[in-house]
Protein backbone atom coordinates (compact mmCIF):
# COMPACT_ATOMS: atom_id res chain seq x y z
CA UNK A 1 0.00 0.00 0.00
CA UNK A 2 1.24 3.11 -0.91
CA UNK A 3 1.21 6.11 1.35
CA UNK A 4 2.53 8.98 -1.40
CA UNK A 5 -0.20 11.23 -2.07
CA UNK A 6 -1.04 10.16 -6.19
CA UNK A 7 -3.38 13.31 -6.83
CA UNK A 8 -3.83 17.00 -4.87
CA UNK A 9 -6.43 19.30 -5.89
CA UNK A 10 -9.79 20.77 -4.77
CA UNK A 11 -12.15 21.69 -7.70
CA UNK A 12 -14.50 24.66 -6.65
CA UNK A 13 -17.71 24.24 -5.94
CA UNK A 14 -18.63 27.24 -8.85
CA UNK A 15 -16.22 25.20 -10.90
CA UNK A 16 -18.05 22.00 -10.41
CA UNK A 17 -21.58 23.39 -10.87
CA UNK A 18 -20.48 25.08 -14.35
CA UNK A 19 -19.58 22.14 -15.65
CA UNK A 20 -22.76 20.11 -14.58
CA UNK A 21 -24.69 22.88 -15.90
CA UNK A 22 -22.81 22.76 -19.24
CA UNK A 23 -22.83 18.83 -19.24
CA UNK A 24 -26.65 19.22 -18.64
CA UNK A 25 -27.13 21.87 -21.26
CA UNK A 26 -25.18 19.99 -24.16
CA UNK A 27 -27.11 16.36 -23.67
CA UNK A 28 -30.69 18.34 -23.43
CA UNK A 29 -29.87 20.36 -26.63
CA UNK A 30 -29.01 16.91 -27.97
CA UNK A 31 -31.10 14.64 -26.53
CA UNK A 32 -33.86 14.96 -29.33
CA UNK A 33 -31.55 14.46 -32.17
CA UNK A 34 -29.61 10.82 -30.18
CA UNK A 35 -30.54 7.18 -29.86
CA UNK A 36 -29.75 5.04 -27.60
CA UNK A 37 -29.15 0.95 -28.30
CA UNK A 38 -29.17 -2.20 -27.03
CA UNK A 39 -26.26 -4.24 -26.75
CA UNK A 40 -28.43 -6.65 -29.39
CA UNK A 41 -28.70 -3.45 -31.77
CA UNK A 42 -25.16 -2.25 -31.50
CA UNK A 43 -23.92 -6.06 -32.18
CA UNK A 44 -26.07 -6.23 -35.46
CA UNK A 45 -25.10 -3.04 -36.82
CA UNK A 46 -21.91 -1.95 -39.56
CA UNK A 47 -18.95 -0.23 -37.27
CA UNK A 48 -17.11 3.10 -38.89
CA UNK A 49 -13.70 3.12 -38.27
CA UNK A 50 -10.84 5.18 -39.53
CA UNK A 51 -11.00 2.88 -42.66
CA UNK A 52 -14.31 2.95 -43.32
CA UNK A 53 -14.82 6.90 -42.22
CA UNK A 54 -12.28 7.40 -45.24
CA UNK A 55 -14.52 4.97 -47.40
CA UNK A 56 -17.70 6.73 -46.67
CA UNK A 57 -16.37 9.99 -47.70
CA UNK A 58 -14.95 8.71 -50.72
CA UNK A 59 -18.13 7.32 -51.69
CA UNK A 60 -19.81 10.70 -51.09
CA UNK A 61 -17.26 12.23 -53.48
CA UNK A 62 -18.26 9.68 -55.84
CA UNK A 63 -21.88 9.68 -55.27
CA UNK A 64 -21.64 13.98 -56.24
CA UNK A 65 -19.15 13.60 -59.20
CA UNK A 66 -20.93 10.07 -60.44
CA UNK A 67 -24.34 10.15 -59.83
CA UNK A 68 -25.49 7.45 -62.34
CA UNK A 69 -23.87 4.40 -60.70
CA UNK A 70 -26.34 5.31 -57.64
CA UNK A 71 -28.20 2.21 -57.05
CA UNK A 72 -32.16 2.90 -57.99
CA UNK A 73 -32.69 0.99 -54.33
CA UNK A 74 -30.30 3.26 -52.51
CA UNK A 75 -31.76 6.70 -50.89
CA UNK A 76 -28.90 8.98 -51.86
CA UNK A 77 -30.75 11.88 -49.55
CA UNK A 78 -30.27 9.47 -46.59
CA UNK A 79 -26.93 8.32 -47.09
CA UNK A 80 -25.89 12.16 -47.24
CA UNK A 81 -27.75 13.12 -44.04
CA UNK A 82 -26.24 9.82 -42.64
CA UNK A 83 -23.21 10.87 -43.48
CA UNK A 84 -23.73 14.53 -42.34
CA UNK A 85 -24.47 12.92 -39.31
CA UNK A 86 -21.82 11.65 -38.41
CA UNK A 87 -19.50 13.50 -39.50
CA UNK A 88 -20.93 16.12 -37.26
CA UNK A 89 -21.04 13.66 -34.18
CA UNK A 90 -17.76 12.37 -34.22
CA UNK A 91 -15.79 15.27 -32.79
CA UNK A 92 -18.51 15.98 -29.98
CA UNK A 93 -18.13 11.90 -29.55
CA UNK A 94 -14.01 12.18 -29.15
CA UNK A 95 -14.13 14.74 -26.86
CA UNK A 96 -17.04 13.22 -24.65
CA UNK A 97 -14.94 10.17 -24.43
CA UNK A 98 -12.08 12.15 -23.65
CA UNK A 99 -13.32 14.18 -20.76
CA UNK A 100 -15.20 10.47 -19.50
CA UNK A 101 -11.95 8.89 -19.77
CA UNK A 102 -9.95 11.90 -17.73
CA UNK A 103 -12.77 11.80 -15.19
CA UNK A 104 -12.50 8.42 -14.76
CA UNK A 105 -8.68 8.69 -14.16
CA UNK A 106 -9.21 10.82 -11.15
CA UNK A 107 -11.68 9.31 -9.53
CA UNK A 108 -9.70 6.79 -9.70
CA UNK A 109 -6.55 8.44 -8.62
CA UNK A 110 -8.49 10.45 -6.03
CA UNK A 111 -10.09 7.45 -4.52
CA UNK A 112 -7.08 5.68 -4.76
CA UNK A 113 -5.36 8.13 -2.40
CA UNK A 114 -8.89 8.29 0.31
CA UNK A 115 -9.03 4.50 0.80
CA UNK A 116 -5.25 4.66 1.13
CA UNK A 117 -5.40 6.96 3.75
CA UNK A 118 -8.57 5.47 5.43
CA UNK A 119 -6.46 1.96 5.78
CA UNK A 120 -3.77 3.87 7.37
CA UNK A 121 -6.20 5.98 9.94
CA UNK A 122 -8.30 2.22 10.15
CA UNK A 123 -4.78 0.58 10.99
CA UNK A 124 -4.13 2.87 14.05
CA UNK A 125 -7.42 2.69 15.31
CA UNK A 126 -7.32 -1.19 15.32
CA UNK A 127 -3.69 -0.65 17.42
CA UNK A 128 -5.24 1.41 19.99
CA UNK A 129 -7.95 -0.78 19.99
CA UNK A 130 -5.88 -4.03 20.69
CA UNK A 131 -3.71 -2.06 23.03
CA UNK A 132 -6.76 -1.05 25.20
CA UNK A 133 -7.05 2.53 24.24
CA UNK A 134 -10.84 3.33 25.55
CA UNK A 135 -11.55 5.96 23.29
CA UNK A 136 -10.78 4.05 19.71
CA UNK A 137 -13.64 0.89 21.05
CA UNK A 138 -16.53 3.15 19.30
CA UNK A 139 -14.44 3.34 16.40
CA UNK A 140 -12.67 0.23 16.05
CA UNK A 141 -16.09 -0.96 15.97
CA UNK A 142 -17.73 0.72 13.67
CA UNK A 143 -15.01 0.65 11.31
CA UNK A 144 -14.15 -2.80 11.61
CA UNK A 145 -17.73 -3.39 9.77
CA UNK A 146 -16.19 -2.24 6.81
CA UNK A 147 -12.73 -3.58 6.77
CA UNK A 148 -13.80 -7.34 7.67
CA UNK A 149 -12.60 -10.25 5.63
CA UNK A 150 -15.24 -12.41 4.54
CA UNK A 151 -14.21 -16.18 5.12
CA UNK A 152 -14.96 -19.05 2.52
CA UNK A 153 -18.00 -20.05 3.37
CA UNK A 154 -18.04 -23.67 3.44
CA UNK A 155 -20.88 -26.04 2.03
Amino acid sequence: MSTSNQISLEIPAAVIAKALKALQESKAALAPYLRALSDDEKKSLFKMGDKTIATVKKVKSYIETNPEFVPAYMDKAEFLKDEQLAAQLSPLSSLAEQLASDLDDTVVLAGSDAISSALLYYGQVKEAYAKGVPASKPIYEDLSQRFARKGSKSI
